[in-house]
């Protein structure tokens, strides 16, 4: 591993040149590795590795949208596309990436297949960070490891196409083998990580849901929401407010904030908001740091996922979890904003 500092705290990071990508293959050599689910993280996982050199299967229920989404990228069907119980047979490396909910309707189909020796790999903490409510508790002679790419599986995806890597945490709940860290370093490696640095599962889904949450969805559709009713309110057009609020911040300030910072930003912007800016950070910062502890508290306590397991227990959850996002969609500051993207040239070619 090698040492980085991060803002004056020294962590210890796995890089490419530390970790190459053929002596994740030579670690890996003798696994089949069994991806199941094919809908968020799969493919993305499932293709990178397979592009690496890797021996990889797909286990998906058949019938559905995901397994002909499976054939359409190449898996074939009994060579290398299985029904999720056979894949899992199969595999010595299980990657568990159905939904979190998916996750718990399955687990009595998984767990009877986990035979000694095996790996059950996550990218999400949920399952076995509230085995509580989720039930999943792996048997004692399995690795237990987890590589989460910090990012939706199409930006994995995209990442690996474009030569990129995407930084993921990763994490050992259980080290039957004694290869648990080779193991989940290769895997790390394999989906195309740009780097690692570890974690434990604890830590991935505590700021994970406190991410998704706040700044990554929950805060930043808020705020934006926020900013946009009250320009429309105090007379601005829907193109002027949606403008001043979503699209220069996506397709011009975002973009420079990934490429050199926010630090940056501030820096190369005008004095006039700069001050402003600064001024104001400290409000913002001050009447979010509230929401944010009642937040994290909640996530840690494993009231959120209470809430989500109950929610996706509910029959008739999926068309009701519809219509929230119809809601939003049909909404004036986005139906504004798909006119908006219509009108960006390289929409207009």
């Amino acid at each position: 591993m090698a040492k980085m500092n991060f803002g004056g705290v020294t962590e210890e990071v796995v890089t490419r040149k530390e970790f190459p990508l053929s002596k994740a293959k030579q670690v890996l050599k003798d696994e089949v590795i069994a991806v199941i689910g094919y809908g968020v993280q799969g493919p993305a996982q499932a293709l990178n590795l397979r592009d690496n050199g890797f021996n990889v299967i797909v286990g998906q229920r058949k019938g559905g949208k995901s397994f002909e989404k499976a054939k359409k990228d190449g898996w074939m069907e009994g060579k290398t596309l299985f029904e999720i119980e056979e894949a899992v047979k199969r595999g010595t490396i299980i990657c568990y990436l159905l939904s979190d909910a998916g996750q718990i309707q399955s687990w009595p189909l998984i767990k009877k297949h986990l035979t000694s020796g095996k790996a059950l790999c996550f990218s999400h903490g949920f399952g076995i960070t509230y085995k509580k409510h989720t039930k999943i508790i792996p048997p004692e002679n399995v690795d237990v490891i987890l590589v989460a790419p910090k990012g939706a599986g199409r930006t994995v995806r995209k990442h690996f196409l474009e030569g990129k890597g995407i930084n993921s945490s990763f994490a050992i709940f259980q080290d039957a083998t004694k290869k648990a860290m080779k193991r989940v370093l290769a895997m790390g490696i394999g989906i195309g990580s740009g780097y690692l640095f570890e974690t434990t599962f604890e830590k991935e889904v505590f700021s994970d849901l406190t991410g998704e949450r706040g700044v990554l969805m929950g805060a930043i559709a808020g705020i934006m929401e926020a900013q946009y009713n009250l320009l429309r309110k105090k007379g601005h057009s829907p193109s002027e407010s949606f403008n001043e609020t979503v699209e220069e911040a996506t397709q011009s300030l975002i973009p420079l904030i990934s490429e050199n910072g926010m630090d940056w930003m501030f820096a190369n912007t005008s004095t006039t908001a700069q001050r402003g800016a600064l001024d104001w950070k400290e409000k913002f910062k001050k009447a979010v740091e509230p929401v944010f502890a009642e937040l994290y508290a909640r996530v840690k306590s494993g009231k959120e996922a209470e809430v989500v397991i109950k929610a996706n227990s509910k029959k008739d959850y999926k068309q009701k979890l519809q219509k929230e996002l119809d809601k939003m969609k049909n909404s004036e500051m986005w139906q504004t904003g798909a006119q908006v993207r219509s009108l960006r040239p390289e929409k207009q070619k």
